[in-house]
């Protein structure tokens, strides 16, 4: 294993849009630390790698303790991390606003901001301390951003945080070299999207099959951003499926 490779940190790393940037940043040539709940899907990916590179780590980002061990398992093995993409989310069940229970709201608010607050402090309290000092983080926005879907209150406003908090570290933390952006990403085809390609509730009330992309475009845009020097940061950038109603009306 080559010792002087960087290191990457991918959270929600056993499915999906996370999987997908794993095996990116794996073939590219980075260390990567596979993060999420369940240690099967994590081993699953660092399989499929081939390499020796990638290194699985069970840890709930929601438990702040959680991710307290992750970062000092980091920093004991590799001593530095030099990027952190913030990828976990949940969603809640598609109700009613008013519908939608306190349990279910807290619960997208832990894994989808609180989770990407965590691991941010924790990448910044590295980054800042590590010889060369900074880094990058790159948080998963989504669409939702940007403009919701129906029945997605809780989703739709962790997502519009995420922005804010994708400002604020690009802001608080360009004394330490970190750079940080957000990638918007819009019907990327993955075992957890593929519902979508069989028809999706629209604002006017209807139901209509949308348009996907692979999910491989999105691992590429992610690897294009980590790859910038950090004298150079892409704030952020939307990434969607050509056809899918978010531009214009509908």
């Amino acid at each position: 294993m080559n010792t002087t490779s960087p290191v990457a940190l991918v959270t929600g790393a056993g499915t999906g849009i996370g999987r997908a940037v794993a095996l990116a940043l794996l073939q590219a040539g980075y260390r990567v630390v596979l993060t999420g709940r369940r240690a099967e899907p994590l081993n699953a990916v660092a399989q499929a790698s081939g390499t020796d590179r990638a290194h699985p780590v069970c840890a709930d980002v929601s438990q702040p303790e959680s991710v307290d061990q992750l970062f000092a398992t980091i920093q004991d093995k590799f001593g530095r991390l030099d990027l952190l993409f913030n990828n976990a989310g949940v969603g809640a069940p598609k109700v009613n606003i008013e519908d939608i229970t306190f349990a279910q709201w807290q619960t997208v608010v832990d894994a989808n901001l609180t989770g990407s607050f965590l691991c941010a402090q924790g990448a910044i309290r590295l980054m800042k301390s590590q010889t060369p000092q900074g880094g990058r983080i790159i948080n998963n926005g989504s669409i939702s951003a940007h403009a919701p879907r129906p029945h997605s209150a809780p989703y739709t406003a962790t997502k519009h945080a995420i922005t804010g908090l994708t400002k604020s570290i690009s802001l608080d933390c360009r004394k330490y070299n970190i750079a940080c952006g957000q990638i918007d990403i819009g019907n990327a085809l993955t075992e957890l999207s593929a519902r979508m390609a069989t028809g999706v509730l629209q604002a006017h009330g209807e139901v209509a099959v949308e348009p996907m992309m692979d999910v491989q475009e999105v691992a590429d845009a992610v690897l294009h951003m980590a790859r910038l020097p950090l004298s150079t940061n892409v704030q952020f950038m939307t990434i969607m499926a050509t056809n899918m109603p978010f531009v214009g009306r509908g």
